[in-house]
């Protein structure tokens, strides 16, 4: 095979594998599990058929996911195709985070004995008409999935089938995929595969990948009475059109399908497979050679090492700040007694009266911290079990499923901080308070989501949700999330209001002309650019493993950038904070929140820019899909920073506001 796939290989920059791994990024999850086994992972043994017991298996099932392409973002079941279909077999059950990813495993007509090799097994053989409108729809659907590149997913023993080819600069790259065919254009063009067989050449031809090669990888157990591991499975796609369908022999021309073809037109599939012992791999470590291929880590500590400077450069700045200028400005203010001292007053402690004053709009403030709060929790709990190897890419759907249950449970704390700041802020309607928190900014997010479901829906895409698992999700809401949330607001309301360190002035305090940058607007601006500048390379592999559908599993980088995105957030918004005080502007509530919560918008701009630049999306439901979704993240990013900037100022806040004296 040769070394020049351009569209199938990684680009120069690091192809990131959605959705575990060890701390700081090294391996996946299953190697965390050498002293237990992740629910749900355990091994599974497997022996020649005449050695067969309960305790070891003889036969290897393959099973076949949803079929997906980067240049599309309507994924589609196995069935949706007219391949070849399973006669009878139980589909595995799917989670919660399966279903509302769209994937979709069922079971396939492929069906191995451990050790027992087979050359050019037939499979099926499908038959078209191009004068029957049925057989006619079916070929175009084909035909119009190797132009937009599809890709099928196998497993086996719950792990992927790799396509494994030689890419630039000598690497090696692992594809859990492998395409459906490939289209020599009507100018000779060679698109996508269709580069890896020099035979492809005709015109205006589509080729079909018929035919698979497929090798299993295993390793005898130390104690060999209970049998042989699977470690890993490689296919090599290849396409023949069988002279004798009844006894094929995997030889002569490729199978091709001219785009003006017409009469009857049959498509034998046909697969090879053999069997290897490789003692080298251990089964705990068996993901590794997919997740090795991607030249990523490098830039990942690139991406680490960045973020450090800000956070250095940012902790100097705040620590200046708090260690001499504020102790500086404290210890001067605490030694005035006379009235003439007093008088001198400037800068931050002039504001002292008006520091604590309730917000406009402090309802809607209160609703956003609220739900920021469970965000923040939801998004901290899911990251630490990554880091420990629960969420790998092995359990397949986990790390949806644990985002989605960690937010119903957490309706309690987004009630609590809802309320407890809503009273603050002097607010009574305490009823509209808690329905707001329990529904505003979900039904957003469920709204968006809803509209998505409907187009998924209507271009028949396997990611869309069945109305079975929309109702569940609507019953996990309304009654578990939203109870929690009510149960939450009244132990909010009932504790008294938050106790500020100094009094709050009836008369409001006139606030100064403003400089350009003491304004909100530019320190609004100004305060997301270096929380994004943290998080931007980061943010590239999560885009590049939802959109380019890959498998993310550097969940130790990920959390360690989520660390450094709160310190980052917290200390711009505290020094920004600072400086509008000093001009003796004391509205900080809905400045704090905002200031740290534009990086969200930072956030949208980077995701159209990588729509234009990275992906090659085509299709208007595919262009509505991908913002839709976007605006989702986004708003769930701007409620997540918001949350942040606004605590840490208000803690920021409290702190110097107590140690001064005041009359």
């Amino acid at each position: 095979m040769s070394a020049r796939l351009p569209v199938l290989s990684p680009p120069r920059w690091p192809r990131l594998l959605l959705l575990s791994l060890l701390l700081l990024g090294a391996a996946p999850g299953p190697r965390r599990s050498g002293a237990f086994y992740l629910p749900g992972l355990a091994p599974v043994n497997f022996c020649d058929e005449e050695k067969k017991s309960d305790e070891c298996k003889a036969e290897i099932e393959l099973f076949v996911n949803r079929l997906d392409s980067v240049e599309s973002v309507l994924p589609y079941e196995y069935t949706a195709f007219d391949f070849c279909q399973a006669s009878e077999g139980k589909r595995p059950s799917e989670n919660l985070g399966q279903v509302l990813f769209g994937e979709r495993i069922e079971p396939s007509p492929y069906k191995f004995t451990f050790n027992k090799e087979e050359t050019c097994k037939l499979v099926c053989t499908k038959t078209y008409h191009t004068e029957k409108a049925e057989d006619k729809q079916k070929l175009e659907f084909l035909k119009k999935s190797m132009l937009l590149n599809y890709q099928h997913h196998w497993i086996v023993d719950n792990m992927p089938v790799t396509w494994c080819y030689d890419v630039e600069d000598g690497q090696r790259f692992c594809n859990p995929g492998f395409p459906i065919g490939c289209y020599i254009t009507d100018k000779g063009h060679a698109k996508d595969a269709c580069v890896i067989n020099s035979e492809f050449h005709e015109r205006d031809t589509f080729y079909v990948f018929n035919h698979v090669d497929i090798k299993i990888y295993y390793h005898v157990v130390e104690t060999g009475s209970m049998g042989a591991r699977l470690v890993a499975a490689k296919l090599e796609p290849k396409s023949f059109k069988h002279t004798h369908i009844d006894k094929p022999d995997c030889s002569g021309p490729p199978m091709d399908i001219s785009n003006k073809a017409s009469g009857e037109i049959k498509i034998a599939y046909t697969y090879s497979v053999s069997f290897k012992e490789d003692d080298k791999i251990r089964w705990a470590s068996r993901w590794d050679y997919i997740l090795e291929s991607m030249p990523h880590t490098h830039i990942q500590w690139f991406s680490i090492m960045n973020s450090l400077v800000i956070v250095l450069f940012l902790s100097g700045m705040v620590a200046m700040i708090m260690l001499r200028t504020l102790h500086k400005d404290i210890a001067r203010y605490n030694q005035m007694d006379s009235t003439e001292d007093a008088q001198e007053e400037f800068g931050w402690k002039l504001v002292h009266g008006d520091i604590f004053r309730p917000p406009r709009k402090g309802m809607l403030l209160s609703v956003f911290l609220g739900s920021g709060t469970q965000i923040l929790i939801m998004t901290f709990v899911t990251l630490f079990f990554a880091c420990l190897g629960f969420l790998s890419p092995a359990n397949r759907g986990a790390l949806m499923t644990c985002a989605v249950v960690l937010w119903v449970l957490l309706g309690t704390p987004a009630g609590y901080v809802a309320a407890r700041f809503y009273k603050s802020f002097g607010g009574e309607k305490w009823k509209t308070n808690v329905l707001l928190t329990s529904f505003l900014c979900p039904g957003i997010v469920f709204a968006d989501f809803f509209i998505m479901n409907l187009i998924l829906w209507g271009e028949g895409s396997s990611a869309a949700i069945p109305f079975g698992t929309l109702v569940a999700i609507l019953a996990l809401w309304f009654c578990i999330s939203v109870p929690l949330t009510f149960i939450g607001a009244y132990f909010g309301f009932k504790k008294n209001a938050i106790e500020h360190p100094v009094r709050t002035n009836q008369i409001p305090r006139q606030i100064p002309e403003q400089s350009f940058y003491t304004k909100p607007l530019p320190g609004i601006v100004m305060g997301g650019i270096l929380p994004f500048g943290c998080i931007f390379i980061q943010l590239f592999f999560i885009l590049n493993s939802i959109w380019s559908h890959q498998m993310y599993y550097m969940f130790g980088f990920l959390f360690l950038v989520f660390i450094i995105l709160v310190i980052t957030c917290s200390e711009a918004t505290i020094l920004l904070c600072y400086f509008h005080l000093c001009a003796e502007d004391y509205h900080w509530q809905w400045r704090s929140f905002l200031t740290s919560g534009f990086t969200a918008v930072y956030f949208l701009i980077y995701a159209i820019h990588y729509f234009f630049s990275k992906l090659q999306i085509t299709g208007t439901a595919s262009t509505i899909l991908y913002f839709g979704y976007t605006m989702i993240m986004v708003l769930i990013f701007f409620l997540f920073t918001g949350t942040i900037g606004f605590f840490a100022c208000f803690w920021f806040v409290t702190k110097i506001y107590s140690v001064v004296k005041v009359d």
